[in-house]
């Protein structure tokens, strides 16, 4: 039987985020994931997608009780709407930056470093890469609207595709909090990717009700240091070699879990059992 092994959000965009018991599931995704992010005066968000510009984020970490509390580096604890929180993000970032929880106030501009590595962006989308002022080739889009997502609301990995993953890549460090999921799932009588199983699927989790929407692909951020894991590029290459899947109409891309929509919200609770409708 399958169970919640963690639950984790990430209160402000591509920074670290927190381990949870238990979470309120609203139709918008886990209760106070990704309600803000740091913008800059072009109106870009800021995505560790783009590691040259926006990497540091990872060195912070955000989390949620009354209100979002923002730790920096160096253990300083601040909150959203105070400027010296501004100031020493836009010091650390080495440009202007402030936080925000309205998505329309930046405009949604969303940049993606592109990988080296095969199936780490649509083709169509590599021919279109252009080079920054930071000299990385980068891709340009958009987060969902009227969200921080990129795409999914909920996203979803599970032990047995790690653990495949671990298998072609002993040397990697393939712990889950590299790929930012929202939901870890046990799936001890499973091997290989078993979510590749479930996509237009139903999963009752607890109390809240997903439909498995599709696969997710990968962009550098497993990649880069964080949370006290060392940078691999190796991580993402291993991922490239052994589990490409079609993704819509854009190819076979290199993914690691899969992205969930909200059916019916409720609470979920790690060691909730999970169950699969077809």
């Amino acid at each position: 039987m399958a169970t919640v092994t963690a639950l984790r959000r990430y209160p402000v965009k591509s920074m670290l985020g927190e381990s949870l018991t238990r979470v309120a599931v609203t139709a918008r995704g886990l209760h106070g994931d990704r309600i803000a992010a740091v913008l800059d005066e072009t109106g870009a968000v800021g995505s560790a997608k783009h590691p040259r510009k926006w990497g540091q984020l990872l060195t912070c970490r955000a989390t949620l009780s009354d209100t979002v509390t923002v730790e920096l580096p160096d253990g300083t604890e601040l909150s959203p709407g105070d400027p010296e929180l501004n100031a020493r993000l836009s010091k650390l970032l080495g440009r202007e930056v402030f936080v925000s929880d309205d998505p329309a106030q930046g405009g949604g501009a969303l940049e993606r470093a592109v990988p080296e590595y095969e199936g780490g962006l649509p083709d169509a989308l590599r021919d279109t890469a252009r080079t920054d002022a930071t000299g990385a080739a980068i891709t340009s889009g958009r987060v969902s609207p009227g969200t921080f997502f990129d795409y999914g609301r909920v996203h979803l990995v599970t032990t047995a595709s790690l653990e495949r993953l671990r298998s072609v890549y002993p040397g990697g460090d393939f712990d889950a909090r590299r790929f930012r999921p929202n939901l870890v799932i046990d799936t001890p009588d499973a091997s290989g990717f078993p979510e590749d199983t479930w996509l237009g699927g139903q999963l009752r989790v607890g109390e809240a009700l997903f439909r498995v929407a599709v696969a997710t692909p990968r962009c550098v951020v497993p990649t880069l240091a964080q949370a006290g894991l060392p940078a691999d590029p190796g991580i993402m290459r291993a991922v490239a070699r052994e589990h490409r899947v079609p993704v819509f109409d854009l190819g076979r891309l290199s993914c690691v879990g899969v992205y969930l929509d909200v059916l019916e919200p409720g609470t979920v609770r790690r060691g909730d059992k999970v169950h699969l409708s077809p």
